[in-house]
C-alpha cells in the first residue's frame, strides 16, 4: 500500500493538487454557483473519509484539507490548462509510485469529485428546472477524464 511516506514532500504536493484542480476546472467551466460547488468539493473529501481503511493513499489524501492552486493565469483557458496539467502530473507520478489499484482509486476519486461539483448547481430558475449538469461542465469532466488516462 502506498501512502504519504512513499513520496517526497514535493511529490506529495503534486498528488494533493490533483483533486482540487479537477474541482476548479468544473467550477470555472460555467459562471455562477461557486459557493455550492466549493462546498460540494469539500463534501467529496468528507465522503472519502467515511470509507476510511479501504485505501491508505485515499485516506491520507482525504484527511488533508484541499488547497486551491493559487497560481495566476492570464485567461480562463490558461487556468483550465494549468489545472489539467496538475491532474496529469499527479496521475503520472502515481503511476510510478502506487499500485494499479491505487491509481484507479485516485482516478475514481477525482472523477467522483468532479461529478459532485458539477451536480451542485442545477440549471434553470432557482435550480428548480433544467439540466443538473450543464454542457460546459460535461465537457470539463471529459477533459479531466482524458487527463487521467
Amino acid at each position: 500500500m502506498s501512502g504519504k511516506a512513499e513520496f517526497s514532500s514535493e511529490e506529495w504536493e503534486v498528488v494533493l493538487k490533483g483533486p482540487p484542480s479537477a474541482g476548479m476546472i468544473v467550477i470555472t467551466a460555467q459562471r455562477g454557483g461557486t459557493f455550492r460547488e466549493s462546498f460540494s468539493m469539500a463534501k467529496s473529501y468528507g465522503e472519502a473519509r467515511k470509507q476510511h481503511g479501504e485505501s491508505q493513499l485515499l485516506d491520507e489524501i482525504a484527511t488533508t484539507k484541499p488547497e486551491m492552486d493559487r497560481s495566476r493565469a492570464g485567461s480562463p483557458e490558461e487556468l483550465k490548462q494549468h489545472n489539467l496539467d496538475n491532474v496529469r502530473q499527479a496521475i503520472t507520478l502515481l503511476k510510478t509510485k502506487a499500485t494499479d489499484e491505487e491509481v484507479e482509486e485516485y482516478r475514481k476519486f477525482i472523477l467522483g469529485l468532479a461529478e459532485h461539483v458539477a451536480e451542485a448547481r442545477k440549471e434553470g430558475f432557482m435550480g428548480l428546472s433544467g439540466e443538473r449538469v450543464s454542457d460546459a461542465e460535461r465537457a470539463a469532466i471529459g477533459e479531466i477524464e482524458a487527463a487521467l488516462s
